[in-house]
């Protein structure tokens, strides 16, 4: 894994009804947070939610619009399951989307497990924000980050509009 995230303020949320009601540990959330820590990434803030739509929405909308995260990466609550509303949530959300990057990291994973079919994550920007869903599972959380990892420096140097990288 090539990444450099050093100077990225990062928000992890983890979104289970199991893990806020205390009764699972918050594995994938912590493979998130310490993936990006090693990168040099700033890990600005870290919270569980159960899955709740207007709960999730205020909680996305405050790591972009008051405490300015760069990237916000959630785990949970993505699948096909009745209260997996993470999507519906950031689709609320976000002002713009960047569906390339789910659908990369659903196409590559699949080499892997035909259950990446059933993963409606998505990706988008709010304001100079960069929110991406990430699966539930610790394993597919870091198969994924392993695929988005390597273009999330560059993405987020283009939020801020200091790209360096001309075509």
């Amino acid at each position: 894994m090539t990444a450099d995230l050093h100077g990225i303020r990062v928000a992890v949320l983890t979104l289970s009804d199991s893990v806020s009601g205390g009764r699972a540990k918050d594995i994938s959330g912590e493979v998130i947070v310490n993936t990006v820590s090693a990168l040099g990434a700033e890990v600005v803030a870290r919270d569980v939610l159960p899955d709740d739509q207007p709960r999730i929405v205020a909680k996305l909308k405050s790591y972009a619009d008051e405490i300015k995260a760069d990237l916000v990466l959630t785990t949970g609550g993505s699948g096909v399951a009745p209260r997996d509303v993470t999507p519906e949530a950031t689709l609320e959300v976000v002002d713009r989307l960047v569906p390339g990057l789910v659908e990369a990291a659903r196409i590559q994973t699949f080499q892997k497990t035909s259950m990446s079919m059933l993963s409606r994550s998505t990706a988008g920007i709010r304001a100079q924000t960069l929110i991406i869903n990430l699966p539930g599972s610790p394993k597919a959380v870091q198969e994924w980050l392993e695929i988005l990892l390597p273009v999330l420096r560059h993405t987020v140097d283009l939020l801020r509009g200091t790209s360096t990288i001309h075509p």
